[in-house]
Order: structure tokens, then sequence, then C-alpha cells
């Protein structure tokens, strides 16, 4: 129950809606009472038709109660025309029925604005925590499994935190209130119910245990199902390119063959909690109605056909809450297994963070220093070892090396996607762990291989979320991309909707629309991952005429793919398994006659 605590703290948003909502329970249980215990003078006017009660004087006590009621119901049913009665009566139960019902549809009325809103704030508090993670922990993360997290297992505990709060004020004043009443009707045989009440409870609880772990591998079954469809619908190309319909059909086939399993597992055994509880509770009812009748047959216990009828009614009323109570132990299992999961990801401690009090820089003035860097993914085997060099200002550096040879691994440690496991870099002197994440990734713009745009407009996609941006800037953008004409020759121009990551277009068209973005950013410093290695010659050429305009005036780092392209720079490394083996300009680098030259031999035999 412990877990529960820490999601307390979103009632806080919604506590006005809450207390109305259990305002409204409150009201709907209280004539849920009044039309039950309207039961026994509609009985006994029925039945008793023909008696004569005259009426007691019997004073108003808890330990007389059940005398003081009967009294007062008997002589009100006595003392007036019968059709008069029931004309009076059957209007008071229609009234009461009536205000019941409303009350109780204005509880659920203010009521789900606070499940739907505790939902929301607990997927935005653990999507914007996504958010605030490291590169290095969606490396190592399934993003079905995120998803799953996300969607599936905060619904699940949403649903068991309401039904717990639901329970907690629903379910024990209608427990007390009808126990309290079985009790002065006939304090013997109530507690003779109570006693058999810890059987239910320990049913319940073995089948809530139960519950727990099915609900735990269901969980992790439909993460796998999630996981699944992702990669396949972003991979259709390869799929149908190799014709492996049929092989992802199996593989999403026996995953939710799997997810089925569990499923039909969790449903089942979730579903007996309901008949085990009607089933106890059928058999203390026959006992109840064994007894009563013995007792009633031998005069020891004689009660009015309303007052039998009330008793009865009570208990089918008792056992709702009682069964609700019961089941609430059985989701509280499975909130928590959900919780368990979601937490999981909450508690992760961002390891790339503001330090306290950060510098904010707006400006690059002087100089990117690696000073005697190295890098491990897994705290063991250094990825990168012993980086030193420096960037001046406008200076255009490029990287060169085969794959896997650390060039990617390098540039990531400058907008801090990474840091250092040993050494710094530093920006204008300051170590980048002192300068404020924001304003130095304010000053970094990044062109990758892969092309990363979103299923939008152009024109949204160029601006990506930054609504300072004029359609006539976005446009400028857009021509010194050399963007601007294909744009224009499409249906809708800048209001096309491009596709999931840009599908639409054609691989040239997407890399000079995230050029385009760039260029509006406007960075001081500019990072080129091999940004036209995936292109073909003619989306090459105007790529690379793009890139050269986005150079002009940047400090440039540039991952290259073809050397041709970056004989011009002002100093080229050549990393070969984690370490800068050579670094110069193209023309000394060509005449050392080493990797570089190697490189550039290989390249255009």
């Amino acid at each position: 129950m412990l877990v529960y605590l820490k999601f307390f703290k979103y009632f806080k948003y919604f506590i006005r809606k809450f207390l109305l909502a259990n305002i409204f329970m409150i009201l709907s249980i209280i004539f849920n009472v009044i039309s039950l215990v309207m039961i026994m003078p509609f009985m006994d006017l029925l039945f008793n038709k023909n008696e004569q009660v005259v009426e007691n004087n019997v004073e108003f006590s808890l330990l007389n109660l059940k005398e003081y009621i009967t009294s007062k119901i008997s002589f009100l049913v006595s003392a007036y025309p019968i059709t008069d009665l029931l004309l009076y009566l059957c209007i008071l139960i229609i009234i009461t029925f009536v205000l019941k019902n409303i009350f109780s549809f204005f509880q659920t009325y203010f009521m789900s604005s606070v499940e739907q809103g505790i939902v929301q704030k607990i997927q935005l508090e653990l999507y914007s925590h996504i958010h605030d993670l490291p590169i290095s922990f969606f490396v190592n993360e399934k993003k079905g499994n995120l998803i799953s997290r996300i969607i599936n297992d905060v619904k699940i505990i949403n649903d068991s935190l309401v039904a717990v709060i639901n329970s907690a004020f629903r379910d024990p004043p209608q427990i007390i209130t009808y126990s309290i009443m079985l009790f002065v009707f006939n304090w013997k045989l109530s507690l003779f119910i109570f006693a058999l009440s810890p059987i239910l409870g320990f049913v319940l609880s073995k089948i809530g245990d139960n519950l727990k772990k099915k609900s735990i591998s269901t969980q992790e079954h439909i993460s796998e199902v999630t996981s699944l469809l992702d990669e396949t619908l972003a991979a259709m190309r390869i799929v149908k390119a190799f014709n492996m319909e049929k092989y992802e059909v199996n593989r999403f086939h026996k995953a939710t063959d799997n997810y089925y399993g569990a499923m039909i597992g969790l449903i089942r055994r979730r579903a007996l909690a309901s008949p085990v509880t009607e089933i106890i509770g059928i058999v203390f009812i026959t006992m109840i109605l064994y007894f009563i009748g013995i007792q009633i047959v031998s005069g020891d216990g004689y009660m009015s056909p309303g007052a039998f009828v009330l008793y009865l009614g009570l208990i089918f009323q008792l056992m709702t809450p009682l069964k609700f109570f019961g089941q609430v132990f059985n989701s509280i299992k499975e909130g928590i297994a959900a919780s368990e999961r979601v937490f999981s990801i909450l508690k992760i401690e961002p390891s790339i963070k503001n330090k306290e009090n950060p510098v904010v820089i707006d400006k690059f003035k002087e100089s990117i220093k690696f000073d005697k860097v190295n890098f491990s993914y897994d705290g063991k085997t250094d990825v990168l070892s012993n980086i030193d060099f420096e960037i001046k200002p406008g200076e255009l550096i490029a990287l060169v090396g085969a794959s896997g040879a650390g060039k990617s691994t390098l540039i990531d440690l400058i907008p801090r996607f990474y840091d250092p496991t040993a050494g710094e870099v530093t920006l204008d002197g300051l170590n980048l762990k002192e300068i404020d994440l924001t304003s130095l990734r304010n000053l970094i713009g990044i062109v990758s291989q892969e092309t990363i745009l979103f299923n939008d407009t152009i024109k949204n996609n160029i601006a990506y979320g930054d609504k300072k941006y004029s359609e006539k800037e976005i446009i400028e953008a857009a021509r010194a991309a050399y963007a601007h004409i294909f744009i224009e020759e499409l249906e809708n121009g800048y209001e096309t909707i491009i596709g999931d990551r840009g599908l639409k277009l054609s691989g040239g068209q997407r890399q000079r629309i995230a050029i385009a973005r760039a260029i509006l950013k406007n960075p001081p410093i500019l990072i080129l991952d091999e940004a036209t290695s995936a292109l073909d010659s003619e989306s090459e050429k105007w790529v690379q005429k793009a890139l050269y305009r986005l150079m002009e005036g940047r400090t440039s780092i540039v991952i290259a793919h073809r050397l041709s392209t970056i004989k011009q720079a002002d100093n080229i490394l050549v990393i070969d398994k984690g370490v800068i083996q050579e670094s110069g300009k193209h023309s000394e680098l060509f005449a050392m006659d080493g990797v570089y030259k190697k490189l550039h031999d290989l390249q255009f035999k």
C-alpha cells in the first residue's frame, strides 16, 4: 500500500472535484439506505392490514432501537387508511430512488474528471522524465516497452487507485451502516455472519496474490507486442523488399499468443473473485434464512414481515460493498505490479543534467577544446582514448575514419549527449558540465545521416515547434537549403503533410528540409554527421550546395564519408579505434603517406 502514497500528490490538483464526488457518493448511500428502510412499512402494510396497533411509548436508545423503529413504523402503518399509505409510500419510493440515482450520476460526473486528470498527470510526468534521461537510456530500452508503460501501466495504476479511493469512501460507510442495522434487528445472527467473514477475506487474498503475478506477466507481454509493432511498421520497406511478410506475421502471431495466454489467465482469475464472493455469500444467506426460520417457528425471535424482508434486504445490500471491498485488494495487487514498472523509470536519475547554478551562455567566442578525453559506454572498454584537439570559431573540422572508429561518439560529447569518463571538454574555457544544457544546445545545430522528420506539415518541420519564426523566415530558410522549389511544386506547398518520418519525400528532399531547419535555428556551431552518405549523386549535389550555404560563417564539425568534400577543411582528424592517429590539412595528411592517404587511395581507386 505504501506505493500508493507516491500517487496522492496528484490529488491536490483535483481536491474540489474529489470532495464533491464523495459528497454525492455519501448522499447516494443515504438515499439508498432510506429506500431500503421503506420496504419495512410497505410489507407490514400489505401483510398486517387488518391489525390495529396502539402506539407504545417506547423511549429512544441504542439498546432498544429495533423496538423503537418497529413500534413507530407499525403505528404509522395502522393509523392511516391503507390506500393513502400505499400512495404515499409509492411516491416516496420513487423520490428516494430518483434522488439516489441523481446523486450517483453526479458522483460519477465529478469523479471522472479526477480519474482522467490523474492519468494525464502521471503520463505527463513520466513522459517529461523520459525526456530528461540521457541518450544512453534509449539505446538500451525498447520504445514499445516505454509506450506500454506510459499508456497501459498508467491506466492500470489509475484504475487501481480510483478503486481504492472509491472503496475507501463508499464501502466502509455502507458496511458500517448496514452492519449496525443488522445487529439492531438480530445481534446473535449478525455476530455469526461476521465471524465467518475472515474465510472470504482469506480466499480473496489468495486470488489477489495470483493476480499480481499474472498482471506483471501480462504487461511484459503487451510491451513485447508494442515493441514488435513499432519495429515492423518502421521497417516496412525492408520487410517487403526481403519478402518477410509471413515471417513478421508469424513473429506477431507468437507475441500475441503469449499476450493472449497471459491475458486470458488474468481475466479468468480476476473473474474468479466475483463468483467466489457470491457463492460464499449465498451460503451465508442460506444459513441465515435457516436460522431465522427456526427462530420464527420456535417463537424465539419473532419478526414482522417488514422487519424480516428488511433484514434480508440489508444482508443482500451488505454483500455488494463487501464484494467490492474484497475485490479492491485484487485491484491493489494489479496496481502495485504496474506501479513497480512505472517507478522503475521514474526513479532513474538523469546522468546528464545541469549542476546547481549552471552558467548560461549565448555566444561561442574562443574555442572548443578536448583535453585528454576518454569515453566508455560500459565503464570497462574505452571507445575513445586520449582525445586532444581544439576548434576555433569559424573553423571547419573534419573527422574521417572507418565505421566504428568512434567519430559519432566523439561529436556526441559536444552537445553533452554523453559525458567523458576521463578528461574534459570545454567551451570558451568552461567545462561543458558547468554550462546550462539548454543554452549549450541552443548554440549547436545538427544535421545527421538519419534525417528525423515528423508526420506534420513541411512548415512545422522546418520551424519544429518554435512559434517565433514568421512564414517569411521559414521560406527564406528553405530557399537557402535549396528546398523552396520542390516544396512549391507540391500540391499544398508548405502545408503538405509529409507522412511518418517524412516518407512522402525523397531522401534528398528530407535532408534539405533538415538543413532548412538548421539554417532557421541559425546556430554558431554546426555538426554534420555524414549528411550526404545515403544520397544519390543528383540529390547529393543539391544537399552539398545547401550544406556549403549552411556552413558559411559558422564553426563546423563534419564527419566525412566522401573525402572529396572536406579538402578545404582547416583541420582533418583521422580517427582509428578511438584514437586520433593523424591530424592536419588535406595536403599535409596526403604527404604523410599514412592512414589518411590509404583511405583516400581506396576511395578514389
